[in-house]
């Protein structure tokens, strides 16, 4: 089973003049709410996961909802046999995150993993559907400790993009 999760961290903090209700698209998804985040196979006990302390993370979230359903363009479906790819780049580092779709299943590798280590293995359907109740679970989170951010119409949009499935 898939589980997505992040910290904030405390040495990289918003700055405290923001208004998260007038916080653009940009300001939201690379300079707000830093921390780490992780991917875990909870049956297998593997993890994926940052260490770094200033990844945004909603901008993690929102980017692993748009790889999910790029991983899902292609019109023969888990039916094909030819992989897809994607990728998420982390913009302070060359570090990415890689992902390959075959037969409906994606398996998630990233560069700083050891060449030897197998990468996390997920059904595209798991993918899409824990990508999704990530982002509004993060969401929901966010909006608890800064009230405004709830009225940024931006994030309005977003819900509205990748619904919970």
């Amino acid at each position: 089973m898939l589980d997505i999760g992040y910290a904030l961290s405390n040495r990289f903090p918003d700055p405290p003049q923001t208004d998260y209700r007038q916080a653009d698209v940009r300001a939201l998804r690379h300079d707000l709410f830093c921390g780490d985040v992780y991917l875990a196979d909870t049956e297998a006990d593997r993890e994926l996961s940052t260490a770094w302390g200033w990844v945004p993370v909603l901008d993690f979230a929102w980017a692993l909802c748009d790889i999910a359903e790029r991983l899902d363009r292609d019109p023969l479906g888990s039916r094909d046999s030819r992989p897809q790819h994607a990728e998420l780049d982390f913009t302070e580092s060359a570090d990415r995150m890689l992902f390959t779709r075959r037969f409906g299943w994606v398996d998630i590798e990233a560069d700083w993993m050891p060449a030897d280590e197998a990468p996390l293995a997920f059904a595209h359907a798991e993918l899409r559907r824990e990508a999704r109740d990530f982002l509004h679970d993060l969401v929901d989170d966010l909006t608890d400790l800064h009230d405004d951010l709830g009225d940024n119409p931006a994030l309005w949009t977003l819900r509205a993009r990748f619904p919970r499935i």
